[in-house]
C-alpha cells in the first residue's frame, strides 16, 4: 500500500540496485579523511605520492594504498612516466561530488550566510 503513494508522483524514480550499490562504494570510500585530502589536492592538478603524502600530512604508503583504493573506484587515475605515477581525479563529477560534500560541511559548521557569497565552502578555490 505505501509504493502506490510513489506512482502518483510525476516522475518518480527510484536508482536500480547496481546504481545504489556503486553511489554507496563511493560514499564509503569518500568516508576517510585522508582520502578527502588526497581528491581536494588532485583537484587542483595532478601530483605524485611524495606531493600528495605532505599535502595530506600522512605516510607516502598510506597514501598509496589509499589511491589504489580510489583509483579502482574511478575516482582517480594514473599517468606513468617513467618510474613515477602521477595521479588525477578522474573527471568533473569527482570534483562536484567532493564540492557538495565539503559544501555541506560548511553549511553545517558556518550557517548558510557564510556560503552566499561565494557558493563554495571557505578556503575551495573556484
Amino acid at each position: 500500500m505505501l509504493t502506490t503513494m510513489h506512482t502518483s508522483l510525476p516522475d518518480f524514480d527510484m536508482p536500480n540496485e547496481e546504481q545504489v550499490h556503486l553511489a554507496a562504494e563511493s560514499f564509503r570510500l569518500l568516508s576517510d579523511p585522508t582520502r578527502i585530502k588526497i581528491l581536494w589536492a588532485l583537484l587542483q592538478g595532478e601530483s605524485n605520492v611524495a606531493c600528495l603524502a605532505e599535502l595530506a600530512d600522512a605516510a607516502p604508503t598510506a597514501v598509496s594504498q589509499h589511491l589504489a583504493k580510489l583509483r579502482l573506484a574511478g575516482l582517480v587515475k594514473g599517468r606513468r612516466e617513467g618510474t613515477y605515477v602521477y595521479y588525477s581525479a578522474a573527471d568533473e563529477h569527482v570534483r562536484r561530488l567532493l564540492a557538495q560534500g565539503l559544501f555541506h560541511a560548511d553549511h553545517i559548521d558556518r550557517g548558510e550566510d557564510s556560503l552566499a557569497a561565494t557558493g563554495r565552502p571557505a578556503g575551495a578555490a573556484s
